[in-house]
């Protein structure tokens, strides 16, 4: 009787190890892609053009430094169509090629301000400058997933 317990004990050991074993080794239907972020920002009244043309200039030059450095795929603004209370008046979106870690980010942030002549407190007061144009209203973070 203790034998047969015994057996019975290192058959379903056995079972459990061959089953977890080929649930690891199943693999899965999507591998992950690259990392987007989607900005909404409400334009404030009469300020439409002002903030495009921050937009066509700095931001544009920040996302291509972004794309040199490997970092940033690509980058899109999006306008929302009749746009309805509490909705972006334009989507910033931008292409990451993957997370970036503290340290990536600390490097490409010394990397724009260099660019744009700036330190970190300027950078400070030219987004607070911006607040004049438009209102950031949230920005969500996506991860696209590729079917195999």
């Amino acid at each position: 009787m203790k034998m047969m317990k015994t057996l019975l004990a290192g058959a379903a050991m056995m079972f459990a190890v061959t089953t977890a074993t080929s649930a690891m080794a199943q693999e899965s239907s999507y591998k992950p892609g690259t990392v987007w972020e989607a900005g909404r920002i409400d334009v404030l009244p009469g300020q439409f053009e002002n903030y495009m043309d921050w937009l066509a200039t700095s931001w544009k030059k920040i996302q291509e430094l972004g794309k040199a450095e490997g970092i940033i795929v690509d980058y899109h603004i999006l306008a929302t169509n009749s746009a309805r209370a509490g909705e972006p008046d334009l989507i910033l979106l931008v292409e990451y090629k993957d997370y970036l870690t503290t340290a990536q980010q600390e490097a490409f942030n010394k990397k724009v301000n260099a660019m744009m002549s700036q330190d970190r407190r300027m950078a400070n007061t030219a987004g607070a400058e911006r607040g004049k144009m438009r209102e950031p209203i949230g920005s969500t973070e996506y991860q696209e997933l590729i079917l195999k």
